[in-house]
């Protein structure tokens, strides 16, 4: 690591941001509209942070998640998703679905991936999802760029 101070891109260009922002307020209007659980949109964000490693989106979406009742079992889990049975049809179609759009660089979004999620999700929430993981995704590279602090 250097000691050169990272730029805080956010406050850098703070319209950029503030546009940001208003995506994910219309993203989040979205995946709600489309009926998703708000435990499993948080589930979401934690997951496409724990892939691209951001340690401030998974700090602050797990609080989240925590707040809003999700069952620490299924959080410490979620890596894992796909051996447990602490989701349902529902949950593995997004988790599956997010993960192809957070891994675009392994093979972009497989026509497995995208028809597993079609047979279980609705057209609305497979478009709400997938503006989710890509809000989610640009999120944490804000964060992962400008080096936001994460400390106990």
């Amino acid at each position: 690591m250097t000691d050169i101070a990272r730029v805080n891109i956010g406050k850098q260009h703070p319209s950029a941001y503030k546009a940001l922002l208003a995506l994910s307020s219309e993203v989040e209007e979205a995946v709600h509209a489309a009926g998703l659980d708000p435990l499993l949109i948080e589930l979401l964000r934690i997951r496409t942070s724990q892939i691209n490693g951001c340690a401030f989106c998974l700090r602050m979406h797990t609080r989240d998640a925590l707040k809003k009742g999700e069952n620490p079992d299924r959080i410490a889990v979620l890596p894992a998703w796909e051996e447990t049975g602490y989701f349902s049809e529902t949950d593995r179609a997004a988790l599956r679905l997010t993960e192809a759009i957070t891994r675009v660089p392994d093979g972009h979004v497989s026509d497995e991936d995208y028809n597993v999620a079609a047979a279980v999700l609705t057209a609305d929430q497979i478009s709400g999802i997938s503006w989710l993981a890509t809000v989610m995704n640009a999120f944490n590279r804000v964060a992962i760029t400008s080096r936001y602090p994460v400390s106990g």
